[in-house]
Order: structure tokens, then C-alpha cells, then sequence
């Protein structure tokens, strides 16, 4: 059975810190601790007396004062781990936790997990092909020399790296290394442990190039476990369940948060508000409870980037920047088919097409693998299409050879809309009313991932009300921005008033129209 030395670097809490270790050991486990040389040294010494009896903690042989984005931070793990080797020759794991991080599973569950699998868990993505980093420096952080804290000694940090680029002073990738990058978060088996720490010694080199690269802490260890180790005994993730705001700072956990945390495939999250007290208590007593069970669905990153979406006052608006095109031209008309049910709108157009000559496309920017004719290419990626949409729209009625063309959109790309009736080009919308049962909703958020398989139910019925009013929303927008030529086709309408409705929207004779609202099985789900 596996046995997990844990790695924790900490700073701040004395308290949390020594709960925490009592706990992980209680079960059988061991813990390392590094302790920040910048923190209140009272502190530290509360930590060592207290948890001193115990024989499953161990103390880092060395303490150094730590920075973000510092090597430091490498250094400070690297003492931590080779304090935990010495200490604990039977252990089979290491695994690398903060001092906000706590269990959001058992022990005997966590046990398990590790045991099912013979292979080390850290992200581990090529630095320069992956796009892990999404802002500011990336080659910049390995081929300049970076001697200062971009945070404390800025003018210092951007003055010697100025300097260096212009003087042209860059350095290259030691030859057989391959740089990954992923979360400094990793539980890795001993003897790759003991392979990086042998590595280190016999190539002083290496380290001399990551102390001076900036936040290694992202790729020390995920470069050389990639180096040392086969890549089918590596799985590209960590067990650290964490999230992300779109400022790039990690998303904070509260006491309303536990259900969520626990359906979650991770070991352990990070980061645990301090005043989450609630939250720290049913957490703490989990490690040790072996009855709990869990179901996991999985769903915490999609449910969180929706609902923080939504903003204040339930939304947010933010208009996009798209480059500006040339017209689709003056003489053609652009019918656009929006509906939240895709199938709706599909076996909509597909009628069209079977009633009418107009040609008729699905959901080309909604939809991936929507039927297209070859265009050079530009057909080839979601994002491509929505860049180069005009460009895209208008070879399109070239290929058809037509002025007339229907597409579908999805509604909450009122943007899109906006941006075809703004074209010299004539733009007509119509807007397929559908009513939405909880089922149907329900099936929407695990469609889209906000809800897994194993989503409880009250968790389920508590998010239906953000998603009705979501869908409610676009269906406003559209209404309040678009003021001419857009008509509505509702299900609960009658045949005479979507009959009118199609006949309008598509300059259609009547008959064509009522085959069209005719379509079989139009708006079942």
C-alpha cells in the first residue's frame, strides 16, 4: 500500500499548519515541512515544538527566504524533499502541497487512487508549443538571465532584462533538455524522487540555468520528470483541484463550497480561505472518515467560469474586438436561424432546404464539425471562422453562387449579429421560441459542462434558475438590439402566426412557409 510523504511549504498559520500535519500523519502517513526564513520566527518555533514528538514529520535541513517567481521556491522544495527521503525510507509517494491546500478526499480513498496507478501525476506541457502561458513573458522567462523579483524590485527586474536584450546577451536551452511547463502541484513516486535529486548532483549545471529563469517553479520539475522518466509512466495533470479568475489569480474557496469540492477528480484544493472556518473543520475531519463516499462528476471548472460570467446584476457585457472586413455585398440577403436548441434549428434549416432553393448551413460558428465545402482552409477551426466571419460568409455565397443565404447561430453571439447588420448587406433574423423544461435544462448544464453525470440532483436544481434566466437573457438581447427584420417562431404560436413569421422572414410563398413549420417532429425534444 502506498505511503505519501507530503511536501509542504508554507509561510503564515502556525495553527493551520500544525492541525494539518497531525492529521495527514494520523492516518500513516509522513510530512516534510519548509518553513519561509521571511516569516515570524516565533511562528516556526511554535510549529517545531509542537509537532516535535512526532515521528512522521521532518523538517526541512535548511531554511531559505522564499519570493514568487524565485527559484527559490525550487530550492526551498528541493531541501524539503531531500529531508523527506532521509526521513522516510518507506515512503512510496511525494506529494507537493501548500499551506492553503487541504484533502477534499479520505485517506483511504487518496490510498487507492495512488495505488491503481504506477505513475507519477504533474502537468508537464512543451514550453514553447503549448499555450499554458497566456500573458506576458514566455521565451523571455529561459533565454535572459533574471536576477531580481519582478514583484519587490520591478525597475531592477525590467532594467536588467532591457539591458540584456539590448545588448543581445541570450543564452540557449541546455542541448538534451526539452522544457515543459504545468502546475508546480506534483505527487511523484520515489524512485523518480531519488532520479531528479541524483540528476541534480551530477549536473550543477542545470541548476545554474534554473536559478536564474523566471517562476521555475512551473518548470524545474516538470522538465527533468519528462527527461528522466518514459512518458507512458507520466499522467499530464495534477491531483490539486484549483482554479483560475480571468486576472490570472487563483480562485479562493469558501464554506459553501464543500459539496462542490468533494465531486470533484482531485486528491486535494487549494486555496482554502482562511476565515472559511466551516469549511476547514468538515475538511479536516474527511481524511480520516472511511465511510464517505463519494460521486464524482467533475464539473467545478465549467460551473465556476459560468456562473462568474454572469457578473452583478446576473450578466456581463463586453463587447468584443473583431478585425474589420470588407462587405459581404450590397445586393445579398443573410437569414439568420437562432435558437438555444440546436436540434430545433437544425431540422429548421434542414426544411428549407427541402422547401426552398436557398442553401442553408448548421451551426458554423457554434459547431466544429458543421458540414462545410473546402474554402482554402479558412473553414478549418472554430476560431477561424469567427475571425475571418465576413471573409467566410461571403465565400461562402460565392461557392453557392447565390445572394441569398441562411445560417444558424447560436443566441448568445448576439456579437456576430450585431457585426452582419452593421455590413451594407441586407440581415434578417428569426428567432425560434422554444419552451425549456427542467429535463431539457438539466441535460443542457451536463451537455456543456456544468454539471457531470454525478452531479447531485439539489445541485442540479440549484443551478436551473441561473441557467433559465441565462437563456431568457440572450433571447432579451437580441430583442433590445436588433430593430428591424427580426421575427419570431414560437412553439406555443399558432400555425397561422408562424406561418406568417416564416413567409416574412424568408420572402417565401405561403405554402412553402407552412411546410416548414410543418417540419416533422420540429420542436420535440
Amino acid at each position: 500500500m502506498s505511503k505519501i510523504a507530503f511536501i509542504l511549504l508554507c509561510h503564515k498559520d502556525p495553527e493551520s499548519i500544525i492541525k494539518q500535519a497531525e492529521r495527514l500523519t494520523a492516518t500513516g502517513d509522513c510530512i516534510s515541512i519548509h518553513f519561509d526564513a521571511r516569516a515570524n520566527p516565533e511562528h516556526y518555533k511554535r510549529i517545531k515544538t509542537e509537532l516535535a514528538d512526532n515521528p512522521d514529520v521532518t523538517f526541512a535541513r535548511k531554511r531559505i527566504k522564499c519570493g514568487w517567481g524565485e527559484w527559490s521556491l525550487v530550492q526551498a522544495t528541493l531541501y524539503a524533499v531531500e529531508a523527506a527521503v532521509e526521513a522516510f525510507p518507506r515512503a512510496t509517494h511525494f506529494y507537493m502541497l501548500s499551506g492553503d491546500c487541504m484533502a477534499i478526499k479520505t485517506s483511504k480513498y487518496a490510498h487507492n487512487f495512488l495505488d491503481n496507478r504506477d505513475c507519477d501525476y504533474v502537468e508537464s506541457f512543451d514550453y514553447f508549443k503549448s499555450d499554458w502561458i497566456k500573458t506576458g513573458m514566455k521565451e523571455e522567462r529561459l533565454i535572459y538571465r533574471h536576477f531580481f523579483n519582478e514583484r519587490t524590485q520591478k525597475k531592477r527586474f525590467y532594467g536588467s532584462f532591457n539591458l540584456q536584450r539590448k545588448l543581445g546577451l541570450t543564452r540557449t536551452v541546455p542541448n538534451d533538455l526539452q522544457v515543459m511547463i504545468g502546475s508546480q502541484w506534483w505527487c511523484l513516486r520515489r524512485n523518480t524522487i531519488e532520479n531528479i535529486l541524483k540528476y541534480c548532483r551530477e549536473h550543477p549545471e542545470v541548476l545554474r540555468f534554473f536559478r536564474t529563469t523566471w517562476i521555475p517553479d512551473e518548470t524545474f520539475f516538470q522538465t527533468l520528470v519528462r527527461h528522466l522518466i518514459p512518458s507512458e509512466e507520466i499522467d499530464s495533470r495534477t491531483l490539486t483541484f484549483l482554479m483560475f479568475s480571468d486576472y490570472g489569480m487563483p480562485v479562493t474557496f469558501y464554506n459553501d463550497h464543500y459539496d462542490l469540492m468533494l465531486s470533484q477528480d482531485f486528491l486535494f484544493a487549494r486555496k482554502i480561505s482562511p476565515g472559511a472556518k466551516e469549511l476547514k473543520q468538515r475538511l479536516g475531519d474527511l481524511w480520516a472518515n472511511d465511510d464517505q463516499e463519494f460521486q464524482i462528476s467533475g464539473e467545478g471548472r465549467g460551473l465556476y467560469k459560468f456562473l462568474a460570467g454572469r457578473g452583478r446584476i446576473g450578466r456581463r457585457f463586453a463587447r468584443r474586438f473583431w478585425e474589420v472586413e470588407s462587405s459581404l455585398g450590397r445586393e445579398r440577403t443573410l437569414y439568420i436561424v437562432t435558437c438555444k436548441k440546436w436540434h430545433v434549428a437544425k431540422r429548421f434549416v434542414s426544411a428549407i432546404r427541402q422547401h426552398t432553393d436557398l442553401p442553408a448551413i448548421d451551426y458554423l460558428f457554434d459547431e466544429e464539425n458543421t458540414a462545410l465545402p473546402d474554402l482554402g482552409g479558412i473553414e478549418g477551426s472554430l476560431a477561424k471562422r469567427t475571425r475571418h466571419r465576413r471573409a467566410l460568409t461571403r465565400m461562402l455565397f460565392d461557392y453557392y453562387q447565390t445572394d441569398r443565404l441562411v445560417i444558424c447561430l447560436d443566441p448568445k453571439n448576439l456579437d456576430l449579429m450585431q457585426d452582419f447588420y452593421a455590413d451594407r448587406s441586407n440581415t434578417r433574423v428569426i428567432e425560434l421560441e422554444c419552451s425549456f423544461s427542467d429535463d431539457y435544462l438539466a441535460g443542457h448544464a451536463k451537455r456543456v459542462g456544468l454539471a457531470g453525470e454525478m452531479t447531485p440532483e439539489d445541485t442540479i436544481r440549484r443551478l436551473l434558475p441561473t441557467i433559465r434566466r441565462d437563456v431568457l437573457q440572450e433571447s432579451d438581447e437580441i430583442r433590445d438590439s436588433i430593430q428591424s427584420d427580426l421575427f419570431r417562431m414560437r412553439e406555443s404560436g399558432t400555425d397561422e402566426e408562424n406561418i406568417l413569421a416564416v413567409s416574412e422572414f424568408l420572402h417565401c410563398p405561403r405554402d412553402a412557409a407552412t411546410n416548414i413549420i410543418h417540419a416533422p417532429h420540429l420542436f420535440a425534444d
